[in-house]
């Protein structure tokens, strides 16, 4: 089973960690600062946060506990960007400011709506094979 120890694990496990960081980063100054602005985009700016960073934590480590974290935090993530991205495209007034995965993460380059599916094919590159046990 390959390991994120090195080459495109590791830099996938670097980019989930970048977006953590900044994720979380800003939405806790948007909530300390101006929570009353928009409570729902900051809100879920946090939300997303957590989820990268839960991502980062199960992507990085090898083994059936940090696999299930790593599936359960890029299929959540997945959800929330394609269901974000949507309800901001189809009604942009729903969220007075920009959250992480609004507009499918347009204001991170597309990034958010990227990643997961290089999660997920991750995952699958390195499920375990029956011969590996």
């Amino acid at each position: 089973m390959s390991s994120t120890r090195a080459g495109a694990g590791r830099v996938l496990v670097a980019v989930y960690g970048v977006f953590a960081l900044a994720a979380t980063a800003r939405s806790l100054v948007q909530l300390l600062t101006k929570a009353d602005e928009a409570p729902l985009a900051y809100s879920l700016s946090a939300l997303a946060g957590l989820v990268y960073i839960a991502a980062t934590l199960g992507l990085a480590e090898v083994g059936p506990a940090p696999r299930r974290l790593a599936w359960a935090a890029v299929g959540f993530e997945l959800v929330g960007v394609l269901t974000v991205g949507t309800l901001t495209v189809l009604d942009p007034e729903l969220f007075p400011d920009q959250t992480v995965w609004s507009a499918y993460g347009a204001g991170y380059g597309w990034l958010p709506l990227v990643l997961p599916f290089a999660g997920i094919a991750w995952l699958l590159r390195t499920r375990p094979r029956s011969s590996d046990a």
